[in-house]
């Protein structure tokens, strides 16, 4: 019974989030945005005109994602006035089918290769090459040209205003679903490691799974940090919009800690293999701070509902007695699981502070208790895209995956729509949407949208046989088209498959307004979806197919060069001390970036034909190294950020050089300028660090009995932790090289 009530809580739980999200929103809006100008074009016998006008909106709608407004509402206009532009173009494609095909292929071309520019210019260039399929729709075919040309963008800036009008009825929304979902995915990042750091057996499915969640936190970290930044740097700062992005920023810093701790999972085992409570106190603590983070996400609007939370405070004091017992037990004072286990400790505590400071910040403490964020400074972390020509240029080649994609399209849609007047088939167009709406970029993606677009437009089809059998009521079929867009709009991003299914029943109940043989559109839809899903599939499989192995070299080259630039910029400080730098954080950021990156491309791979897959294992490897790498950094980060340190000794540059010179050896392996298969010569890297360090921490025998001032005993820890992360960064460093010479990226 009580599992029945879980499991109830939690649909209900999990329909609230997706009522309160911004995709459900933004259909609630472009269902109004597409039903009021028919509405009125009813009432005023102006139908086509309402239509047209719904056409436009429509086009406008891709370009509304979340992230600033001013960005938004640019993106709304130029997908509008390229609608405008490709719908006028096809308005004059009534041309011979041997010169539409080829015209058709090269306009194709054009308009996907925007994409070039990034996510929002692929959703300008959707919005211009859904125009072009719907010219051959003939929706305006009994209006002159520049009439409908001019009501699109109408539409488009009907769309535009709604846009506009609904940021400022709910300017908070965007901000508060993506903070909430940046609180929930890392109170589940730190369950995760909860769960890692007593799994023994099962450790790879879980760093998968962590790996998973740090994709979607970082992408939502850009996501949020565009709508927050750039609304700071547009429209001034107000207190609401100051204490989130001081909350975010403690989100950062939580991302940071979870990695940091722990890193070599084969010394805590061995630790907490002999201390089993120490271990289970550890896991409390990470799923009860795990807890609070849910519930301060449920209670953003209702802060002063929040409570501290006393499992945390309990936790906390159990593995410090624990810790405190430990070091009366032994008669090294200074054994290196005391030291670790103190060390974790302060993480820990580090991470609760976070909490807690999140938890005040939400409680409206008076503006002058906040410390601001300089906005000149927090625009660095804002990633430009470059939108000059050279771009255009330098990805003409088949070398650029967005060129073999758009050359593919091209392709393609002139072998559909040939098809389609070949077969005779009702309405070729379905076919080109089906190939705009599910051809990717890469096979995997192209392969699984395909499936979920087939299974759902099958689903679709028989719920519509279903309904058209018990009632032929227009009224009932107006209104189930209507939600049926709702629902598919609100659905694109989270169920693909699902949005599919609603796509299909919206289709088929605006033919059944229109015409009477509506199982005759059922059976075309499937058809047509058959057609265009097959061969998408094909396409991308056959012409000029673009495997991820082929592009993971330059992300891994990416992924490691960012690493380095975040290393060097830990190494200045370490040795400078100071104020952190804006350069600093940036190069943190890019780090991460780089890494949510190659896990997203390595599992693009596992998703390719296992003929495609070379080198997979050694991929992985490389993969979580990469993971594990970047882990370490953080931990090395966050104890010289969070702690007073010693000034950087020499062994400790030392070392930090070769790490650096085997990353730039690795970086060279994947630029090609080393022979993949050369011999590294320097015969001293396997004993730098011992002989530079020693094979443990030293201690004189008068440190070992003096007494235990707490700074002494501060000094012992930031020697131990970082003589650790040293040995484990170079021990990893020395294995990038050595893993990169056995993948073949050819």
């Amino acid at each position: 019974m009580k599992v029945t009530k879980n499991i109830i809580a939690t649909s209900f739980k999990d329909l609230s989030d997706f009522f309160k999200s911004t995709d459900f929103s933004k259909a609630i809006l472009l269902g109004i945005a597409l039903t009021i100008p028919i509405i009125v074009g009813l009432k005023l016998g102006a139908l086509q005109i309402g239509i047209t006008i719904t056409v436009g909106a429509m086009l406008a709608s891709p370009s509304d994602v979340s992230g600033s407004i001013r960005h938004k509402i640019t993106g709304i206009l130029l997908a509008t006035l390229l609608a405008m532009i490709v719908s006028f173009i096809g308005a004059f494609l009534h041309i011979s089918l041997w010169l539409l095909i080829p015209v058709l292929g090269i306009l194709m071309f054009g308009i996907s290769y925007i994409s070039i520019y990034g996510f929002r210019a692929s959703l300008i260039s959707f919005s211009g090459l859904f125009a072009l399929v719907l010219s051959f729709s003939n929706v305006a075919a009994e209006m002159e040209t520049y009439k409908s040309v001019l009501l699109i963008g109408v539409g488009g800036i009907w769309y535009a205003l709604l846009a506009i009008t609904w940021h400022y009825i709910f300017p908070k929304g965007p901000t508060e679903f993506y903070l909430s979902k940046t609180l929930k995915l890392t109170a589940e990042y730190l369950r995760i490691r909860g769960q890692l750091v007593a799994e023994k057996n099962n450790r790879s499915e879980l760093l998968k799974k962590l790996l998973t969640v740090q994709i979607e936190l970082t992408e939502t970290h850009e996501t949020l940090r565009d709508i927050l930044i750039s609304s700071r740097t547009g429209s001034g700062k107000s207190d609401y919009e100051g204490k989130r992005v001081l909350i975010f920023a403690q989100l950062i810093d939580m991302l940071e800690l979870a990695m940091a701790n722990p890193v070599d999972y084969s010394k805590t085992d061995k630790l907490f293999e002999k201390k089993p409570g120490k271990l289970a106190d550890f896991q409390k603590l990470l799923f009860a701070m795990s807890d609070q983070l849910i519930a301060v996400s449920d209670n953003l609007s209702t802060p002063k509902k929040l409570q501290r939370s006393q499992e945390i405070d309990r936790c906390l004091k159990s593995i410090h007695d624990g810790i405190e017992e430990l070091n009366s037990d032994t008669a090294d004072k200074f054994n290196e699981n005391w030291l670790m286990l103190r060390n974790l400790l302060k993480y820990q505590n580090k991470q609760a502070n976070k909490i807690e400071k999140i938890e005040w910040l939400l409680k409206n403490p008076a503006r002058q208790e906040i410390s601001s964020i300089n906005r000149k400074d927090s625009r660095k972390f804002l990633t430009k895209q470059n939108y000059d020509l050279e771009t255009l240029v330098e990805n003409f080649t088949l070398r650029s995956p967005i060129f073999k994609h758009s050359l593919r399209l091209g392709v393609v849609t002139m072998i559909g729509f040939g098809a389609g007047i070949l077969f005779s088939v009702q309405n070729p167009y379905w076919i080109l949407l089906t190939l705009i709406v599910i051809m990717r970029p890469t096979f995997g993606l192209t392969k699984t949208r395909s499936r979920q677009r087939t299974i759902g437009t099958l689903i679709g089809a028989v719920l519509a046989v279903g309904i058209v059998l018990i009632t032929q009521n227009t009224t009932i079929y107006a209104i189930l088209a209507i939600v049926s867009l709702v629902i598919a709009f609100s659905m694109i991003q989270r169920n693909f498959k699902a949005a599919a299914t609603f796509v299909t029943l919206f289709v088929v109940f605006i033919y059944a307004l229109l015409q009477p043989d509506i199982f005759s559109v059922i059976q075309y839809r499937v058809l047509d979806t058959i057609i265009g899903a097959g061969l998408a599939t094909l396409g991308n499989l056959l012409l000029w197919p673009a495997w991820e192995v082929q592009g993971i070299q330059n992300t891994l080259l990416e992924t490691i060069k960012a690493h380095r630039v975040y290393l060097e910029e830990i190494i200045g400080y370490y040795n400078k001390k100071g104020q952190v730098s804006a350069h600093y954080k940036v190069a943190r950021k890019k780090s991460f970036l780089a890494m949510s990156d190659l896990s997203s491309a390595f599992q693009r791979m596992t998703q390719e034909p296992k003929s495609q897959q070379k080198s997979l294992d050694k991929v992985y490897e490389i993969a979580v190294l990469n993971h594990t790498f970047l882990s370490s950094l953080a931990s090395l980060s966050t104890y010289i950020l969070n702690h007073p340190t010693t000034p950087a000794s020499d062994n400790f540059n030392k070392v930090a050089t070769r790490i650096i010179d085997n990353l730039q050896t690795a970086e060279a392996i994947l630029e090609k300028q080393i022979p993949a298969d050369s011999v590294i010569e320097n015969q001293d890297i396997e004993n730098i660090f011992d002989s530079t360090f020693g094979r443990s921490l030293y201690l004189s025998e008068e440190e070992k009995t003096q007494p235990q001032s707490e700074d002494f005993l501060v000094k012992v820890e930031e020697a131990h932790l970082v003589r650790e992360q040293l040995k484990w960064l170079l021990a990893m460093s020395e294995k990038m090289p050595k893993l990169l010479r056995k993948i073949d990226f050819e």
